[in-house]
């Protein structure tokens, strides 16, 4: 059994505008996908608005460069994520097909296991 995390981005604009029917309905999705697979759910969160990121950028001379916003300016932002246990691959994107990605999509990558 491999560990994979599952990186959920969607365009914060159109979820936004997408108004408390979007929102109530995303959140059952996320309730109903917990429910079906919480023998494979091991954490999750969501984050908050993309507006509340702060970056940190090492720099030539040894210091750090602060700034306020994501990473990469993109339409689609990290809206939360998922770890979950599956025996490979193919397993790990059955699961996170269950997962609500209104506007948006979902990245998987394993998680590196050391020593």
């Amino acid at each position: 059994m491999s560990n994979y995390l599952v990186l959920i981005y969607g365009d914060e604009k159109a979820i936004g505008a997408g108004g408390q029917g979007l929102w109530d309905e995303t959140m059952k999705g996320h309730n109903d996908c917990g429910q079906a697979r919480d023998a494979a759910l091991r954490g999750g969160e969501a984050l908050q608005g993309s507006d509340t990121a702060t970056s940190l950028r090492p720099t030539q001379d040894g210091g750090f460069t602060v700034t306020d916003g994501v990473f990469a300016e993109t339409k689609e932002v990290l809206g939360g994520y998922y770890v979950i246990g599956a025996a490979d691959l193919d397993e790990a994107i059955a699961i996170a097909k269950d997962i609500p990605m209104p506007f948006g999509g979902v990245e998987i990558r394993p998680i590196q296991v050391f020593g």
